[in-house]
C-alpha cells in the first residue's frame, strides 16, 4: 500500500475551461485565477480534500499569458522557493483538447526543466458520465492525447468538470500518493528549479562561470603530480559534472540536458583525460599496475577522508560519493528502516528473473536473490547498458598518420560512455549496512555457504565505527577432517564461532602491483574466489565501501594427503592500506598466529615505518611479500621470512608461502576465535545490541536449566508430554479406526476413554520448568527480542548437543554395518541377535538425545491438546497464537511427529486457525516435496525459497514440516496466491531407529503429501535403479489414490546429482526410461489399488518433456573447501520459474482449505480404507456446497413461478374464454430460467472444486431443467382445474348474475318509494332489512340447499356394517390408529403361525469366529430363522412399511374424488374401506408367518378415513361456497344497501355504478394483496429464519435441535418412523409462529404494503382505460374492457352486475367516484389488520408453510434400513446410492440380538466394518460387512465404514433408555448395554455435535 503524503503539494496547470468553479467544486472552489494582470498573485491554497490537507498552487491558464513571462517567471520562483512541490496535475477537457493543451507538456518543462515529467499527471475531466465511460475509445482514437498519455507515464484520471465528487477526489489523491512513492517521495524543490534555469541561460555565459568553479575544485582534487599530467586545455568545466552527480540518479533527463548544452569541448576533454590516466596505467610493467581495489590515491585515501568528514560534520557522516551509491542502488541509508529477511525472501519478479545483467537499481535485489539460491557468481552481475554500444575507441586527434595512430592514447567507448560502475563488493557492503541484524545473519550465512570469505571488522559508514558482527556468524557451522596419530580420520564439526584455529593475517602498506586477496585464494582454494580481487568482473577502481573492512575464511582439510594444511586454519585479510587502519590492524596482528605482510617497494617509508619494526621484533611469525623484489625465499631465522615475487613463477611463489605457513603454524601455539575476538572493546560488537542481550539471556536461562541433566534424559525430564504417554496415544488413536469383535461400540467406547486417560496424563504432567520459562518467554517479549531468543536457542542447543550427537551417530553407524555384514553372510546367531539389540539401543539413546527447538514447539502442541482434552486450563488457549507467531518469524511448523509417524491435529488446526486470524483466509499454493532421505530435498527447498528447513548429514526432516513463503503485492495478480505454503518431508525408505521403515508408512506419508499438495516435488538423487524402483512405485501408488478420490495434484520429478545435465540425447533417453519404470509401476499399483489404470497418464497429467528436471550435482568440486555447483543454482532458479508459472494457472485454495483439507486426509489415513473415507469425506463437503447453490437456484425458479401462477390464475378466472398453454407459461419463466442457467454453468466451471463437481454436473444441469418443465406442467395443470372448474360452475354464475341484477333492480324501486318519506340513515337500514330476507328467499326458492355433513358418523356406520359395532367404537375410543405407523410393535395385530421362540432380528456372535466358519454361521442362522415362528423386526418394519404405503395410495385415490364438484357424499366411505380390506388381504397372502386380526384392519380403515374426513370437509366447504346461491347472496347485502343508500341520496347512475364497481373490487383488491404476501412472506422467512436459510439438511439440524430442547419421546418417535410428516408440521409451526408471534409487525406492514400496491393498479387502470374510453369516444363497455383487461393479472376482476350500465356517460366523472371510493376502501382495509389476530389464515389461496413445505420438503425421503436415518440426497429422484452423513445406532430403530431380549447399540457405520455382526431379513442372514448381498433396499444404500458418529443420538439413546426399552418392549442389556462413556455426554454437547450437519 502506497504511503500517504502528509501535507501533499500540489500544481495544477492546464486550461481553466476544463473546471467549473463554484461552491460545489472541492478541488478549486469558486475562485478562477486571475491572469489577465502583469501581476501573478500565486499563493498557496490550502484545501481539505476527502480528509486530507492539500496545499494547491493554481497555475491554471498560465501558459496563455504571453504578455507576461517576466512576472511567469517571478511568481513561478517565488512559490517554487517557498515550497516543496509533490505533482503537478495538468488538467484537459476530455474531447476538447486546444492547441495550447497539446503543447502543455512542452510549457511546463521550459519553466521547470526536463526532468519535471515524473512528477507530471493527467486530470481528464468530463460534462457527461457517457463521456468518462469512453475514454479508452477516446485515447485510441485521439493520437495527440494517447501521446500527452504516454509522456506522463500513462499516469491518469478522471473526474466531472464540476469536481464535486468525492471518491473522485479520493481517488486522484490517492493515484498522486501512488506515483510520489514510485519515484521514492523526492520532490521538485528550489534547487532544482534553479538549475533548470542556469541550463536556460548563454551556454557561453554558464561555461565561463563554470570555469571559475572548476579551477578551484581541481586544486582540491589532484595534488601538484597529477596536475602535470592534465594540461591546460584540460582544464574546463566539471561544475557540470558534479551537479549532475549531486541530482537524484534516476533523473536520467538531466544527463540529456548536460549533453545539450554543454559544449563538445568539454566532453572531449574529459575523455582525454581519462584516457591519459589509462594509457599511464598500461604503460606500467606487468605487477606494477596501480591496485585501485586495494589502494586509492596514497595523498588522501576514501577511508582517512571519511573519518575527518564524519569528526567534522556529524550530523552528515558519510560523503556525497557514498551516499550517492545507496541511492543508485535503491537502498534507504535510514538506520531505522533496516532491511528484513522477509523483504527478501517474498516471492518478486525480480527474484524471477534475477540475471547476469541487470540495471544499476536492480543489484542489490539481484545480488541478495542470487546469494539465496546459494550461486557464489552473485558478485558477478554486471550493469546492463541502457545506450547501444558499437566496438571502438574516442579519438584525441584527427591525425591519421602511422606514428599517430599507434602512439594515440585512446579509451574504450566503453569506459566513455559508462562512468563510476558499482563495484560488486561495493554492492555487497551496501546491502549488509542496509540490513537488520537478521538479515545480515543470512547474509553471511550464504557467504559462507558459497565458501566466499565473510565480513569480520567492519567500518560503519554512518557512524564511522568500526564494528565486529559477530552475531552474523552464529547460524555457520564447519565440518573438516583430520587425521589422527594413528592415521585414523578423524570427523570435526564446530560452530564457526567457537572453533579455536591458527590464525594467517594479511594487509598490505601503500599501494601493491599485485593482488593480495589473489594470492589468498591460491593458498586457500585455487578454483575458487574466496577473496574477490581486482581481476574479478565488474571490479572497479571506485570502490567506497570495502577500505578498512577485515574479512575472514577457513581451510577446511578433508584428510586427504592433498590438503594443504592438515588442520583447519582461518585466514583474515584486511582490505586497504595497513597504515590508515590501525586499529584493525593492531587487533588482528595481535591475535594471528602467522602474520604476512604484502609490500610493493622496500623505500624508506617502509623501512622506516615503527608497525612493521614492532611486528618484525615480536617474536610472532612474520612473512613479508615483496612484489618489487625477485629474491626466492629467505629467512627462517625468528620465524621472519621474505619472499619476493617480481619475475618468478606466481606457482612456485605460491607453494613456499604455503610451506612457510604450514611450518609457522604448526609451531605457533597461539589460537584465533570470534568468541576472543569479541572481548576486544576497542571494536562495537554487534551483539551488544540491547534487544540481541534480552535475547540471549533469555536463552541462557533455558540453558541454565538444562546443564545440570544428561543429554538422553532431557526429554523424559523436560518435555514428558511427548513420550510414552503421547507415543501411548498414537498407537491407541489408531487402533480406534481399526475395531474388530463383537460390542464394537463398546470397545469404541472403552479405547476412547483410554485415549482421554492418557490425556488426563499428559495434562496431570503440566508444564515442565523448562516448558513455562519457555513460553513466558515467548509470551513477554516483544516481537525482535522473540526472534533474536529463538535464534540464540536453537544456536544454544544444536551447540551442546552437537558432540554428543555425533559419537551417537558413529556408534550406531559402527552397530548398523555389523548387522548388514551379518545378514550378508546369512548369520542366524545368537551374534546376530545381540548386534540388532546393540543397534535398538543405540537407537534409543540417539532418538533421546536429539534435542531441538522443534522438540519445545513439539511440546507445546501436546500441552494444547491435552488441556482442551480437560477444557480447564484456559492459559493453554494461547499457545497457538504463540506458534503461529513463531512460524510467521520464519520458522516451520511441524505437522506430523516423525518419531510417532502421527499428526496432533487438534494443534496444527489450531495454530492454522491463528494464522488466519492474523494474516486473513489468504490464498495459498501448497508445494510439496518427497524423495529417498538425504537426497536433498530440504537443501533444494532452503536454496528456491530461502527457508531453514534442517539439512546437512544427521538433520534429516523427520515427519513434515510447513512454511509460508509470501507473494508480493506485484505478482499476487499474477499468481493469484498471497503464499506458497512448502511441505517438507521425512525421506521415503529412512533408515529409522528400529529398523527399515515399512512400506506401509511410506505409502500414508506419500499419500498425505501428495494429497496436501497443489504441486508435489518427486525428487530422485542418483541413478541406482533399485532406489528408483522403491519410490516410483510409492509415489504412482499415492497419485492413483488421489486419482480416486478426485483431487488432482500435478508432479514434477526433479531428478537430482545427474553428471552431465546438458546432454540432450542422454535426458531424452533418461526421460523415456522414466516413463517407462512410471508405466510399469503404474501396473503394479493398479492390482493393490483395484485400479484399471495401465498407464501413469491414465492416473495424473504428466508431460514427461516439460514435468521432468535434471540437476547437476550439488558441488563444484569436493568437499568440504567445495563451493555449491553453479549449473546447480541455476537448474534451482529454473524450476522456481516454473513451478510459479505453474502456479498461476493453479486453482489453490485459502489456509481454511487448506486446514479442512488437511484434516480430511489424515482422519481418512487413520481409517482403514484411505480412498472410501477421504472421498466420502471429501465428497460429502462439496456436495453440500453445491447443494445449498442448488437451494438457491431452484428457490429461484419456484418463486418466479408463484408470481407468475398468481398472474396467470388472476387471467383465467378473469377472462371467459381464456386457455394457457405450456408454451405461455415456459416463454413466462424464460428469463429467471436463463439467468439460473448461467449461475449454474459459472458454478460448475469457476468452483475451485470444479474436478470433483464435474461428475454432479449434467445430474444437476438436467435436474434444474426438469424442475423448470415440472413447475410448468404443475401450473398448467392447476390452471387447467382452475378453468375446469369455472366451466363446471358457469350455470350457477350465470344463475348468479341473474340474481344480482333482480336485486339492483329490487334496491332501486324500493329507494324511489321511500325516497320521500324516510331520511335518516338508521331508517332507511332498516326498511332495507325488512324486505332483504324475504327477496333472498323468494328469488332463491328453487335453488338446491345444503346442509350440514357428518363424515365421522359415515365412517362408523358403514364400518359396523362390516364388523360389530362395539368393536369399532372400541377402537375408535382407544385411538392406537392415530399412531399405528409408529408403534415399536404390532403384535397386538398378529397372529402367528406357530409359536416356538421369540425371535429377534439383529444377529450378533458373542464368540470371536473364524472368517471360515461365517458361512457354516449363515447357513445355521438361516435354518433357525426359517423355523422361527416370531415375527421379526425385519417383520414390523415391513408391516410399518405397509401402513405408509396404504396411507399413500389412498391419499392419491383422495385427489381424484370430484367433491369441489359435486360435494361430498357418503358413497366416499365404503370405496375406501373397501380398498384398504383388498389391501391388507393382498399383505396376508404375501406373508407366510402371521395373519393379521380384524382389529388391525379396523384401525388401518380408521387410520386412513382420519386424513380422509380432514380433506372431504375441507373439499366440501370449498364447493358449498361456490355452490350455495343463497349463501352467495347473503354475503352481496352490504353492497346491495350502498346502491339503496345511494339511490335514497339522489346519485345518478354514474356513482351509483362506481360505487358498485368499486364494492366489487375491494374484496379483489385484499385477496390479491392475501397472494402477493403469501410469496413475500415465504422469501422473508426463508432469509429471517435460520432453519429455512438452506437445504433440508439446515432443516433438519434444527429440528433435531428443537426435538432435543422439547425432550418429548413422543415427537422424537414422529421423527424416527414418519420424517416428512415431521418436517412438515415442524414447517407449519414454525411459519405459525413467525406470523402470529415473532414477526406480526412485518407480516402486518407487508400485508399493508401489498394492499396498496394493488390499490394503486387498479387507480392507474382506471385512469389509463378513462383516457383510451375519452380519446376513442367509446361507452361504459369499453371503460369496463379497457380496465379488466389492465387487471387481469393483477387480481380476480369480476364484471359488475348494473342493469343501468347504459346511462353511465361521464367518464371523467366516473373515474373521480372510483378514485374516490378507492381513496375510501385502502384506509379501511389497511385499517381492518390492526392486529396480528385480524390476518385470516384462510384466506391465503396457497399459505406460506405450503410454498416453503414444497421447496424445502421435495427430496429424497428414503430412510436407512438399519438406522432410518433419512437420506440427505436433495433431489427426490436422484440417481445413485441413497447416503447420509452420520447415521444412528440400531437399536434406535427397533434392531435387537437375535433370540434375545436385548437391543443393539450398534452405529451402522459400525457395524458394516465387522464381519463379525449379522443381521436377519427375509429368512436369511447377512454379513453387516455385506449387507448389499441382501438385495432390496439395502443394496440402495452406501454406508461407509468409519467413526462418523453424532454424539447427539448418544445423548438420545441415554435420555430415553426407557422410554425406548418400553416402546419395544426390550433391554439394553449384555451384547447391548450402553457404554458408560456415553452417559457422559450432556445435551447441550449434544446440540453443539449437530453444527456439523
Amino acid at each position: 500500500m502506497d504511503q500517504k503524503v502528509q501535507d501533499l503539494t500540489v500544481v495544477l496547470f492546464g486550461n481553466s475551461s476544463a473546471v467549473l468553479f463554484g461552491d460545489e467544486n472541492i478541488l478549486l472552489g469558486q475562485n478562477k485565477p486571475a491572469t489577465d494582470a502583469a501581476d501573478f498573485p500565486l499563493t498557496v491554497q490550502k484545501q481539505d480534500v476527502s480528509g486530507r490537507s492539500v496545499n494547491l498552487i493554481n497555475i491554471l491558464d498560465l501558459q496563455e499569458s504571453e504578455l507576461y513571462l517576466d512576472s511567469v517567471d517571478q511568481a513561478i520562483a517565488h512559490v517554487v522557493k517557498e515550497n516543496e512541490i509533490h505533482a503537478f496535475v495538468f488538467v484537459l477537457q476530455l474531447g476538447k483538447l486546444t492547441d495550447t493543451d497539446k503543447v502543455g507538456l512542452e510549457w511546463l518543462q521550459s519553466k521547470f526543466g526536463e526532468g519535471v515529467l515524473p512528477l507530471v499527471m493527467i486530470l481528464l475531466t468530463y460534462e457527461k458520465k457517457e463521456e468518462c465511460d469512453a475514454i479508452t475509445d477516446d485515447l485510441k482514437n485521439n493520437t495527440v492525447l494517447e501521446q500527452l498519455v504516454q509522456k506522463c507515464g500513462d499516469r491518469y484520471r478522471t473526474c466531472s468538470k464540476n469536481m464535486n465528487n468525492q471518491s473522485e477526489m479520493k481517488a486522484l489523491l490517492e493515484k498522486i500518493d501512488h506515483m510520489v512513492s514510485e519515484i521514492n517521495h523526492r520532490c521538485y524543490t528550489a534547487d532544482l528549479y534553479n538549475s533548470a534555469s542556469q541550463l536556460k541561460e548563454d551556454p557561453q555565459d554558464s561555461k565561463s562561470q563554470q570555469s571559475e568553479d572548476c579551477n578551484c575544485q581541481l586544486q582540491q582534487d589532484f595534488d601538484a603530480t597529477a596536475s602535470k599530467q592534465i594540461t591546460k586545455k584540460e582544464k574546463v568545466s566539471k561544475s557540470v559534472f558534479q551537479t549532475l552527480k549531486s541530482l537524484p540518479y534516476m533523473a536520467l533527463d538531466k544527463i540529456k540536458i548536460f549533453r545539450r548544452n554543454v559544449s563538445e569541448e568539454t566532453v572531449e576533454l574529459e575523455i582525454a583525460k581519462d584516457a591519459q590516466h589509462h594509457y599511464e596505467e598500461k604503460e606500467r610493467p606487468l605487477g606494477k599496475q596501480t591496485d585501485q581495489q586495494d589502494c586509492e590515491e596514497k595523498e588522501r585515501p576514501l577511508g582517512k577522508q571519511t573519518d575527518q568528514h564524519y569528526s567534522k560534520e556529524k550530523e552528515k557522516p558519510i560523503g556525497d560519493q557514498t551516499n550517492q551509491l545507496f541511492t543508485r542502488l535503491q537502498l534507504k541509508t535510514n538506520q531505522k528502516q533496516k532491511l528484513k529477511p522477509a523483504d527478501v525472501l517474498q516471492i518478486t519478479k525480480q527474484s524471477l528473473n534475477c540475471q547476469d545483467c541487470c540495471g544499476e537499481e536492480e543489484l542489490a535485489e539481484t545480488f541478495l536473490q542470487r546469494l539465496l539460491l546459494v550461486d557464489y557468481r552473485a558478485r558477478s552481475v554486471t550493469i546492463k547498458e541502457t545506450g547501444t554500444k558499437q566496438p571502438g575507441t574516442t579519438e584525441t586527434n584527427a591525425d591519421d598518420s602511422w606514428a599517430s595512430f599507434i602512439m594515440n592514447k585512446s579509451v574504450p567507448l566503453d569506459d566513455a560512455i559508462r562512468k563510476d560502475p558499482v563495484d560488486p563488493m561495493d554492492v555487497q557492503m551496501a546491502v549488509f549496512h542496509c540490513s537488520d541484524h537478521f538479515l545480515k545473519q543470512l547474509i553471511v550465512t550464504k557467504l559462507s555457504q558459497c565458501q566466499y570469505a565473510l565480513p569480520l571488522l567492519v567500518p560503519n559508514p554512518f557512524t564511522g565505527e568500526t564494528e565486529f558482527p559477530l552475531w552474523t556468524f552464529r547460524l555457520i557451522r564447519k565440518s573438516w577432517k583430520t587425521c589422527g596419530i594413528s592415521s585414523e580420520t578423524i570427523s570435526k564439526t564446530k560452530p564457526v564461532h567457537e572453533a579455536e584455529t591458527p590464525m594467517v593475517f594479511f594487509f598490505r602498506f601503500g599501494c601493491t602491483s599485485s593482488s593480495k586477496s589473489q594470492i589468498m585464494n591460491s593458498l586457500i582454494n585455487e578454483k575458487h574466489h574466496t577473496f574477490f580481487h581486482r581481476d574479478r568482473p565488474g571490479s572497479s577502481k571506485h570502490r567506497l565501501l570495502m577500505d578498512g573492512v577485515v574479512e575472514i575464511s577457513w581451510y577446511l582439510p578433508s584428510g586427504k594427503s592433498t590438503d594443504h594444511f592438515t588442520d583447519c586454519v582461518a585466514f583474515c585479510n584486511l582490505r586497504g592500506d595497513a597504515d590508515t587502519h590501525k586499529k584493525q590492524l593492531e587487533i588482528l596482528t595481535e591475535m594471528s598466529s602467522v602474520n604476512v605482510v604484502v609490500l610493493e617497494d622496500q623505500n624508506d617509508d617502509i623501512t622506516n615505518n615503527e608497525i612493521l619494526q614492532k611486528l618484525f621484533r615480536s617474536p610472532k611469525p612474520l612473512i613479508c611479500v615483496c612484489l618489487g623484489d625477485d629474491s626466492n625465499a629467505s629467512g627462517g631465522k625468528n620465524q621472519k621470512y621474505k619472499i619476493g615475487l617480481k619475475g618468478r613463477n606466481k606457482s612456485d611463489v605460491f607453494k613456499d608461502i604455503k610451506t612457510i605457513i604450514k611450518d609457522c603454524v604448526s609451531k605457533s601455539p597461539s589460537t584465533f576465535s570470534l568468541e576472543k575476538l569479541g572481548e576486544k572493546k576497542e571494536i562495537i560488537k554487534d551483539e551488544n545490541d540491547e534487544e540481541c542481550q534480552k535475547g540471549q539471556e533469555a536463552a541462557m536461562q533455558i540453558m541454565e536449566l538444562l546443564k545440570e541433566t544428561e543429554l538422553s534424559k532431557m526429554k523424559e525430564v523436560y518435555l514428558p508430554c511427548q513420550g510414552k504417554l503421547w507415543h501411548e496415544w498414537c498407537q491407541k488413536k489408531k487402533e480406534l479406526h481399526r475395531p474388530q469383535g463383537p460390542n464394537i461400540e463398546k470397545q469404541k467406547s472403552e479405547k476412547q476413554e483410554e485415549i482421554k486417560e492418557i490425556r488426563r496424563k499428559q495434562h496431570k504432567q503440566g508444564r515442565s520448568k523448562l516448558m513455562e520459562l519457555f513460553i513466558h518467554t515467548l509470551e513477554s517479549l516483544t516481537e525482535n527480542q522473540k526472534c533474536y531468543f529463538l535464534k540464540w536457542l536453537g544456536i544454544l542447543l544444536d551447540n551442546s548437543t552437537t558432540d554428543e550427537l555425533s559419537g551417537f551417530r558413529h556408534e550406531y553407524d559402527k552397530a548398523w554395518s555389523k548387522v548388514l555384514d551379518l545378514k550378508g553372510r546369512g548369520d542366524k546367531s545368537e551374534q546376530m541377535k545381540d548386534a540388532q539389540t546393540q543397534l535398538e539401543e543405540v537407537s534409543k539413546k540417539l532418538s533421546a538425545s536429539s534435542f531441538g527447538l522443534e522438540h519445545l514447539l513439539r511440546e507445546m502442541g501436546q500441552i494444547y491438546e491435552s488441556g482442551i482434552n480437560e477444557q480447564v486450563d484456559k492459559k493453554d488457549s494461547t499457545l497457538p497464537r504463540i506458534a503461529a507467531e513463531v512460524m510467521l518469524s520464519g520458522y516451520p511448523l511441524e505437522l506430523m511427529d516423525g518419531d510417532t509417524g502421527h499428526v496432533p491435529l487438534d494443534w496444527v488446526s489450531a495454530v492454522l486457525d491463528e494464522l488466519i486470524k492474523t494474516l486473513g483466509d489468504r490464498r495459498v499454493f501448497v508445494l510439496s516435496v518427497l524423495g529417498i532421505q538425504s537426497s536433498g530435498k530440504s537443501t533444494m527447498l532452503n536454496a528456491m525459497f530461502g527457508l531453514q528447513f534442517a539439512v546437512s548429514a544427521g538433520r534429516c526432516t523427520k515427519g513434515a514440516f510447513m512454511q509460508l513463503v509470501k507473494v508480493s503485492e506485484e505478482m499476487k495478480e499474477e499468481l493469484k496466491f498471497d503464499y506458497i505454503c512448502v511441505v517438507d518431508t521425512e525421506g521415503l525408505k529412512a533408515l529409522e531407529f528400529t529398523g527399515m521403515s515399512t512400506r506401509q508408512q511410506d505409502n500414508g506419508l506419500a499419500t498425505f503429501v501428495v494429497g496436501l499438495g497443489n504441486m508435489t516435488l518427486i525428487n530422485i538423487f542418483g541413478e541406482n535403479p533399485a532406489e528408483m524402483q522403491d519410490i516410483l512405485q510409492i509415489v504412482v501408488q499415492a497419485f492413483m489414490r488421489m486419482k480416486k478420490v478426485r483431487l488432482a495434484p500435478s508432479c514434477i520429478f526433479v531428478h537430482q546429482n545427474v553428471g552431465d545435465v546438458t546432454a540432450g540425447e542422454k535426458n531424452m533417453e533418461g526421460r523415456k526410461r522414466l516413463l517407462d519404470k512410471l508405466d510399469e509401476m503404474t501396473k503394479l499399483a493398479s492390482k493393490e489399488e483395484e485400479c484399471s489404470a495401465t498407464c501413469f497418464n491414465d492416473v495424473i497429467k504428466f508431460d514427461v518433456r516439460t514435468d521432468v528436471w535434471y540437476f547437476a550435482q550439488l558441488w563444484e568440486g569436493s568437499p568440504p573447501m567445495a563451493p555449491p555447483n553453479p549449473p546447480y543454482c541455476e537448474n534451482i532458479k529454473e524450476l522456481k520459474t516454473n513451478i510459479l508459472s505453474e502456479m498461476s494457472r493453479s486453482r489453490g485454495g485459502t489456509l481454511s482449505e487448506f486446514k479442512a483439507n488437511f484434516s480430511s486426509l489424515w482422519n481418512a489415513l487413520l481409517d482403514e480404507n484411505f480412498v472410501f473415507s477421504f472421498r466420502n469425506t471429501l465428497e460429502i463437503a462439496v456436495y453440500r456446497r453445491l447443494e445449498h447453490e442448488y437451494s438457491k437456484w431452484t428457490w429461484s425458479l419456484r418463486s418466479a413461478m408463484l408470481t407468475i401462477e398468481n398472474r396467470l390464475y388472476n387471467r383465467v378466472t378473469n377472462e371467459s374464454s381464456s386457455k394457457i398453454d405450456e408454451k405461455d407459461i415456459m416463454q413466462c419463466i424464460k428469463k429467471t430460467k436463463d439467468e439460473v442457467d448461467t449461475l449454474v454453468k459459472k458454478f460448475f466451471e469457476e468452483d475451485r472444486d470444479k474436478e470433483l463437481l464435474i461428475q454432479w454436473q449434467e445430474r444437476f444441469q438436467r435436474k434444474i431443467s426438469e424442475l423448470c418443465t415440472e413447475l410448468v406442467e404443475g401450473t398448467k395443470r392447476k390452471l387447467d382445474e382452475v378453468i375446469r372448474l369455472k366451466i363446471a360452475r358457469e350455470k350457477v354464475d350465470r344463475e348468479k348474475a341473474a340474481y344480482e341484477r333482480k336485486l339492483f333492480k329490487l334496491s332501486k324501486e324500493l329507494a324511489s318509494s321511500v325516497k320521500s318519506k324516510e331520511t335518516e340513515e338508521g331508517a332507511l337500514e332498516g326498511k332495507f332489512q325488512d324486505v332483504w330476507s324475504k327477496w333472498v328467499t323468494e328469488l332463491t326458492s328453487d335453488t338446491p340447499s345444503f346442509g350440514e355433513i357428518n363424515i365421522w358418523g359415515d365412517v362408523t356406520e358403514i364400518l359396523s356394517e362390516n364388523y360389530e359395532l362395539s368393536l369399532v367404537c372400541e377402537r375408535q375410543n382407544k385411538g392406537t390408529y392415530k399412531r399405528m405407523d409408529i408403534l415399536g410393535s404390532h403384535s397386538d395385530y398378529l397372529i402367528l403361525k406357530n409359536q416356538e421362540d421369540p425371535g429377534q432380528d439383529l444377529q450378533a456372535t458373542n464368540e470371536d469366529v473364524e472368517e471360515d466358519d461365517n458361512k457354516d454361521l449363515v447357513d445355521k442362522n438361516s435354518e433357525v430363522s426359517s423355523k422361527n415362528n416370531t415375527f421379526t423386526a425385519d417383520g414390523k418394519r415391513s408391516l410399518s412399511a405397509f401402513i405408509r404405503t396404504t396411507a399413500t395410495d389412498i391419499k392419491a385415490e383422495l385427489q381424484k374424488v370430484p367433491i369441489a364438484e359435486r360435494g361430498y357424499s357418503r358413497i366416499y366411505i365404503p370405496e375406501i374401506i373397501t380398498s384398504v380390506k383388498q389391501k391388507v388381504k393382498a399383505y396376508e397372502t404375501g406373508t407366510t408367518m402371521c395373519t393379521l386380526r380384524k382389529e388391525f384392519t379396523v384401525d388401518l380403515c380408521l387410520y386412513v378415513c382420519n386424513f380422509a374426513a380432514e380433506h372431504f370437509a375441507e373439499q366440501h366447504k370449498e364447493f358449498k361456497e361456490a355452490y350455495d346461491v343463497r349463501l352467495y347472496l347473503e354475503r352481496q347485502r352490504p353492497q346491495y344497501l350502498n346502491i339503496f343508500k345511494n339511490y335514497c341520496s339522489g346519485a345518478t347512475s354514474t356513482a351509483v355504478f362506481g360505487q358498485l364497481f368499486v364494492d366489487t373490487l375491494e374484496p379483489s383488491i385484499l385477496q390479491a394483496a392475501y397472494d402477493q404476501t403469501a410469496i413475500d412472506l415465504s422469501e422473508k422467512m426463508k432469509r429471517d429464519i435460520p432453519a429455512f436459510s438452506g437445504n433440508r439438511s439446515n432443516l433438519e439440524k434444527h429440528i433435531l435441535t428443537a426435538l432435543a430442547e422439547e425432550e418429548s419421546f413422543e415427537n422424537y418417535l414422529e421423527y424416527i418412523k414418519n420424517p416428512r410428516e415431521h418436517f412438515n408440521n415442524f414447517i407449519k409451526k414454525k411459519v405459525k409462529d413467525y406470523i402470529f408471534k415473532e414477526g406480526c409487525s412485518v407480516v402486518l406492514e407487508t400485508i399493508k404494503g401489498n394492499i396498496n400496491s394493488k390499490g394503486k393498479c387498479v387507480m392507474d387502470a382506471v385512469s389509463e382505460a378513462t383516457k383510451e374510453t375519452k380519446d376513442s369516444k367509446g361507452d361504459v363497455n369499453m371503460w369496463l374492457q379497457h380496465v379488466s383487461q389492465k387487471l387481469k393479472d393483477e387480481l380476480q376482476f369480476k364484471e359488475t352486475s348494473c342493469p343501468e350500465k347504459k346511462e353511465v356517460t361521464d367518464h371523467e366523472f366516473l373515474r373521480e367516484v372510483v378514485s374516490k371510493g378507492l381513496t375510501g376502501i385502502l384506509p379501511k382495509l389497511s385499517n381492518s389488520l390492526q392486529y396480528i389476530s385480524d390476518l385470516k389464515w384462510e384466506k391465503f389461496r396457497k399459505k406460506p408453510d405450503e410454498i416453503l413445505i414444497q421447496y424445502l420438503c421435495r427430496c429424497c425421503w428414503a430412510q436407512c434400513p438399519f438406522c432410518n436415518a433419512i437420506c440427505t440426497n436433495t433431489m427426490e429422484d436422484h440417481t445413485g446410492d441413497h447416503s447420509v452423513r452420520f447415521h444412528r445406532n440400531c437399536g434406535i430403530n427397533g434392531w435387537s440380538f437375535m433370540f434375545k431380549n436385548e437391543l443393539g447399540i450398534e452405529f451402522c457405520t459400525t457395524a458394516v466394518s465387522s464381519r463379525l455382526l449379522h443381521f436377519n431379513t427375509s429368512g436369511r442372514v447377512f454379513s453387516f460387512k455385506d449387507y448389499r448381498t441382501a438385495g432390496g433396499e439395502y443394496a440402495r444404500w452406501n454406508i461407509n465404514p468409519d467413526n462418523s458418529e453424532m454424539p447427539y443420538w448418544k445423548w438420545f439413546v441415554c435420555r430415553f433408555q426407557e422410554d425406548l426399552e418400553k416402546h419395544y418392549n426390550k433391554k439394553f442389556i449384555r451384547n447391548g448395554e450402553i457404554p458408560n462413556q456415553w452417559r457422559d455426554c450432556t445435551k447441550q454437547q449434544a446440540i453443539e455435535s449437530l453444527q456439523v450437519l
